[in-house]
């Protein structure tokens, strides 16, 4: 069997080359080639241009990348968290347990779809975070396009489902450009949101570049959503041509923060964390083994000096942390659900036992983000707000109202075997993810193990081996940089094949790490809760080094004992970092995410239907005076939105209740502010204003000030605001006019469209 597997992937390529090179693209339109006379009597018969074909046997292809997913969290892997669509998988099909991803999300999944190292590709930091360096623009360029692109250009029907983190976070407005979305990276069809991510019940979504009508369905949840639309697609793709082969990619929110889920699913798990984090590890510990992901020999690396033990927590604590894990397993547990479901869809449609399935469980480790605490808006930090989780809010958690993560110590153990979690890509909590590999049709020792050394990077190449497509070398006129990705179908092939990869290196936030034939070297920088990273001397951290082929979990810091092996690597690590774009060295995380390029605009004017601009290109209220005003022809009947920005997570609200003007303020969750007029206004109002004057002196962030309304140049009410967001609002819920999208910033009806006739609303920055 594995030689007949061998020879089909040879014989795919082949014929791929055979037929064209299809090493330029996209291809050449079809000219007519035969006799063409004076009328149709006088020439040769013609014959309409067919599309291209895939090459023939061309398998469909399925990608599931999680979110924030660490190796000991689904059973598969030995987690606590039941798997039963990943156990299938793996059951018919491969287990990596040395799979490595770029350790934080936008890196990750650039790397994922363009088979090149994450700076290589423009995005060495979240789009978020991004700089004006080669390695930092979070720009995906036009040197490295996307595997997408290059399969729907040779006969695959391609589509996206979820989270997009790769288009530039002032790019993701009404205005584009569009050409650094899904669809601008080859994808025919998009469902999903941009930024790292979005609320589970009251997402801001788009289909291709246009915004989603807000959600009414009090039951909705995003993944639920996102594989209805990912089987509807498959269905109509194969009902319209059986015979094209499709690519798709569902890259759900889950298990990023916001850990929302349905109440029955997260009762579930009710009691089963009470013993802690200490007895989850020691007990997934021995279930990895029993598994055998784990070598026997493997040790368990001890927690972290900056986590508790459990024992030491009281009793009403534990009782808190307990059930923020049971909110994050039912999150979980519910997402392979609902992955299961689209697997049955796709072995049930015809070719379903020629479909490539690849699950990666997580873009990076666990999260630790959330602190030491846990979270109740996981952007409160970055806005100098810490406020703590207690048990008044433990019955909501996992509904819309918080945007909820769980406590460092949870995460540790979620990334059982490993020390750390996501962003301390330094070690291997952070970049070691479980991936299962099906083809039914074609893999032959199922339910085996692959302990070969692998990489993000190797997706890309490997779908288009698969396909029996070459990756190309130029694409609209562009030079393609090579792939620094290597084909991995060897490895699925022959249980003993030698590594196909040798050396990787890894950075995020100035944690850095390099791997290389069986040693890795790793310095650790910086914590992922730690928002202000200024004053840190990333030439002063201390580098550990481990030999990964005997010591399988980071246990054995061999720096000492071989200082001359730890300079090589320290070397190599710098020369990886030159070649790849690594460079200058940035380890700055909350003075990154609160920046933004200097104000040049002071008056805006704005209409109904604007919907969603981000915040790096909307007007910025924060940290100084303002005034809004509205036109139109109002009255005491109206309701709804006259403009919104932000959402669930910090923001503002200007709006009619019942006739009255009201202004409500979202202080990140750790207050909520309404100013509202005590009367309905005038039939026939034709002005609605709010003013802020803002207290602090220009150089004080997050002040306080005075909000005032008026109508018609009348002062119908007056309030103060304690302080003020200094940073952002929202990740992905921007400006929106007349209407409010994603989720709402208080507690007014939602959704909000404007009942009355607003014609503009103009924003002048004082």
């Amino acid at each position: 069997m594995k030689l007949v597997f061998t020879s089909l992937v040879l014989s795919l390529a082949a014929s791929a080359l055979a037929a064209e090179p299809r090493t330029t693209l996209p291809l050449p339109d079809r000219t007519f080639t035969g006799t063409v006379g004076r009328t149709f009597r006088e020439s040769s018969s013609a014959s309409l241009p067919k599309p291209v074909a895939a090459p023939k046997g061309a398998p469909n292809i399925v990608v599931i990348m999680l979110d924030d997913a660490g190796f000991g969290q689904y059973a598969t892997f030995g987690g606590a968290v039941p798997s039963p669509a990943m156990d299938r998988l793996a059951a018919e099909g491969l287990r990596f347990n040395r799979f490595h991803t770029a350790g934080i999300c936008s890196p990750t999944r650039a790397a994922l779809l363009t088979g090149r190292n994450p700076h290589n590709a423009g995005v060495g930091i979240v789009t978020e975070l991004a700089t004006g360096y080669d390695g930092y623009t979070g720009i995906i360029p036009q040197s490295t396009v996307p595997v997408a692109r290059i399969l729907r250009d040779n006969g695959y029907a391609t589509a996206m489902f979820g989270k997009n983190h790769n288009t530039p976070p002032a790019e993701a407005g009404p205005a584009g450009p569009f050409n650094h979305w899904p669809g601008g990276f080859g994808f025919d069809y998009f469902y999903g949101f941009n930024a790292w991510g979005t609320s589970q019940h009251q997402p801001l979504l788009f289909e291709n570049n246009r915004p989603v009508p807000p959600v009414r369905d009090p039951d909705y949840h995003l993944t639920h959503d996102l594989a209805d639309r990912a089987i509807g697609w498959i269905r109509s793709v194969k009902a319209a041509s059986p015979d094209r082969p499709y690519f798709l990619y569902l890259a759900p929110g889950a298990t990023h923060a916001p850990h929302h889920a349905p109440k029955a699913w997260i009762d579930r798990f009710k009691g089963q964390f009470d013993k802690g984090w200490d007895a989850y590890r020691t007990a997934a510990f021995a279930r990895q083994k029993a598994l055998g992901v784990v070598p026997k020999d493997a040790e368990l690396t001890p927690r972290p000096a900056e986590i508790p033990a459990w024992d030491s927590l009281p009793p009403e604590t534990q009782r808190i942390f307990a059930r923020q894990m049971e909110v994050f397993a039912g999150f979980a547990a519910h997402t392979d659900a609902e992955v299961g479901r689209l697997i049955d869809a796709v072995h049930a449609m015809p070719g379903g036992e020629n479909t490539l399935i690849v699950y990666i469980a997580g873009d990076n480790g666990a999260s630790a983000e959330g602190g030491a605490n846990g979270t109740l808006n996981e952007l409160g930090p970055a806005n100098g707000l810490e406020e703590k989780v207690t048990t008044a809010e433990l019955a909501d958690l996992g509904g819309p109202a918080y945007n909820n993560n769980y406590p460092a110590g949870w995460a540790w153990a979620v990334n059982t075997r490993f020390r750390y979690y996501k962003q301390v890509v330094s070690h291997l909590g952070a970049v070691r993810n479980p991936m299962v590999m099906s083809w039914p049709a074609h893999i032959a020792d199922k339910g085996a193990l692959r302990s070969q050394f692998t990489d993000v990077t190797d997706i890309a190449p490997t779908l288009l081996a698969a396909a029996g497509v070459t990756a190309p070398t130029s694409v609209d006129g562009v030079a393609q940089k090579p792939l620094d990705g290597v084909n991995l179908l060897p490895v699925a092939t022959e249980p003993h094949a030698p590594e196909v990869r040798q050396r990787q290196y890894f950075e995020v936030f100035g944690n850095r790490a390099i791997y290389d034939h069986g040693w890795m070297a790793s310095a650790r920088l910086a914590n992922p809760w730690e928002a202000n990273r200024a004053m840190l001397d990333p030439d002063k951290v201390h580098w550990e080094l481990y030999d990964l082929d005997h010591d399988f979990t980071q246990a054995h810091d061999l720096a000492a004992r071989c200082p001359e092996r730890l300079e090589q690597y320290k070397k190599l690590w710098w020369e990886e970092a030159k070649r790849n774009n690594v460079l200058p060295l940035d380890w700055r995380a909350g003075e990154r995410l609160a920046n933004r390029p200097p104000d040049s605009r002071t008056h805006f004017e704005l209409y109904p239907g604007t919907i969603g601009i981000p915040e790096t290109i909307a007007p910025n209220i924060r940290n100084r005076s303002w005034t809004i005003a509205a036109d139109g022809s109002f009255t005491a009947r109206d309701n709804g939105m006259l403009i919104t920005q932000g959402g669930m997570t910090g923001g503002w609200a200007f709006y009619l209740r019942d006739g009255r003007p009201a202004f409500d303020y979202n202080l990140g969750l750790a207050a909520h502010y309404r100013i509202v007029a005590q009367s309905p206004i005038a039939a026939g109002t034709k002005s609605l204003v709010a003013r802020f004057d803002y207290e602090g002196a220009p150089q004080v962030r997050g002040g306080g000030g005075v909000l005032t309304l008026l109508a018609d140049g009348q002062v119908v009410a007056t309030g103060h605001l304690p302080r003020t967001l200094p940073g952002i609002f929202s990740l992905n819920e921007g400006l929106d006019v007349g209407t409010d999208y994603g989720s709402p910033v208080g507690d007014y009806p939602f959704p909000s469209d404007f009942t009355g006739m607003l014609s503009d609303v103009r924003i002048d920055l004082r």
